[in-house]
């Protein structure tokens, strides 16, 4: 098949990393930090915008750090993918990354993947609710190394949106220069490839065993349990897939 795809947009919650990595080791691991963040390094300027973010999101302008504190924890417990809880959790993942502290995970079909597709020719992107310092820690620390040179950009819900509306994929496709016919989504989650599919996009769900989507299935998307698989579904990727 030779390659009907310009680019691939890669999830990574669900996607190319483990839930539970996420759930068991990066939302602890924040969790432990957030007073000490907010006590120490509230004047700098990525870390006070977030905390007057929170305080909108709140209605509580004088919200003071202990109950700043209480919400980042309590938006955790809920998985809720709230702009300036990614942020402040993206400053201090980025440094536990750096300081050798964290590994990131990457599911064994992945990094072999993205590296061929990337000799290929095809791009990569990232698309995910984790900021994009975040994201940028994840890949630069991974058990595989530095794969950043693999990605040519990075989005996230401040700079294109929420992942379940099809305008941010309009605009991720306005921002690469891509067609959007010629973008090809990755995702375990079925409102995000709806979206996708609806601003013009390929769409393939990765359905992994084990994930919190899994037993939901993905509602008339193509998937794959693989990134292997994808070859085999009608989607070309990389010269000669």
């Amino acid at each position: 098949m030779s390659r009907d795809v310009d680019a691939v947009v890669l999830d990574i919650e669900g996607t190319t990393s483990a839930t539970g990595f996420v759930v068991d080791v990066l939302y602890p691991y924040a969790r432990e930090r957030f007073a000490d963040l907010i006590a120490e390094r509230s004047a700098e300027p990525e870390v006070a915008q977030a905390l007057a973010r929170v305080r909108t999101e709140l209605g509580e302008p004088d919200a003071d750090p202990a109950r700043i504190v209480r919400a980042l924890n309590t938006w955790l417990d809920e998985d809720r993918k709230v702009t300036p809880l990614k942020t402040l959790q993206g400053v201090l993942w980025a440094e536990g990354f750096a300081r050798g502290e964290l590994v990131s995970h990457f599911y064994a079909d992945v990094v072999p993947a993205l590296r061929c597709w990337h000799v290929a020719g095809t791009a990569l992107y990232v698309y995910s609710s984790g900021s994009v310092a975040a994201q940028r820690a994840w890949f630069g620390h991974s058990a595989e190394g530095d794969l950043r040179d693999l990605v040519s950009g990075w989005y996230d819900t401040e700079n294109a949106g929420p992942k379940q509306e099809a305008g941010s994929f309009r605009a991720i496709a306005a921002d690469t220069g891509i067609s959007p016919d010629r973008l090809l989504f990755l995702s375990d989650r079925v409102g995000e490839l709806d979206a996708a599919r609806a601003a013009g996009w390929r769409a393939v769900g990765v359905r992994r065993p084990g994930e919190p989507y899994y037993e939901q299935g993905l509602q008339g998307h193509i998937e794959v349990r693989t990134f292997e698989d994808i070859g085999g579904v009608g989607v070309g990727v990389g010269s000669g897939a």
